[in-house]
């Protein structure tokens, strides 16, 4: 995806290297604004509750396999083999039960996820085209792309958008400072 999205700038950059100096461009980094606004925050909520609903579902058929195997154990000894084939069986069926599940609820949680924030992209990329238009830009690029900028003649526009969905673009600011600012351990 990520590939994609640099192979798209660079098009886009050859694109426009002819026209560049009559066009106003900006770029914005929108991971922080995101990762910042009430709604994801919000939604993120959700699928943690979402994922710990779907986690105690598992630790139940997890319980019902640790009680019958143990169960199992400690009566094989008196078992008649058929009787032994068929609790193996069952275990068995438990055990595919349980890893079929933890692949359909990863599935499940990845896609309510996703459903959670669709619509707060599509609400970061409608502020982005409105600020964008406010301002007179022809071009909007992704920040995290850019190699080099002259602030001169691209502006960043993320504390303009941060500030239109009611993102503090300082404290963003300061936090990321910060954490640059300590050492990795």
């Amino acid at each position: 995806m990520k590939k994609v999205l640099k192979l798209t700038l660079a098009v886009v950059c050859v694109m426009f290297t002819s026209s560049l100096f009559a066009q106003k461009i900006g770029y914005i980094n929108t991971d922080p604004i995101v990762a910042n606004m009430a709604e994801t925050k919000d939604a993120m909520a959700k699928v943690e509750a979402f994922a710990k609903d779907l986690s105690a579902q598992a630790e139940t058929l997890q319980v019902e396999l640790n009680t019958k195997f143990q169960e199992y154990q400690k009566n094989s000894a008196t078992m008649t083999d058929s009787v032994k084939q068929l609790k193996e069986k069952e275990l068995d069926d438990i055990s595919v039960r349980i890893e079929q599940f933890q692949q359909v609820a990863q599935q499940d949680i990845q896609k309510k996820q996703s459903e959670l924030l669709a619509p707060i992209f599509e609400k970061v990329k409608n502020t982005i085209n409105e600020v964008a238009k406010a301002g007179g830009y022809s071009v909007i690029l992704p920040g995290t792309a850019l190699i080099y900028a002259d602030e001169t003649q691209v502006k960043d526009i993320s504390k303009d958008v941060a500030a239109k969905l009611g993102v503090d673009w300082d404290k963003v600011e300061a936090e990321a400072k910060a954490a640059a600012a300590t050492p990795a351990q």
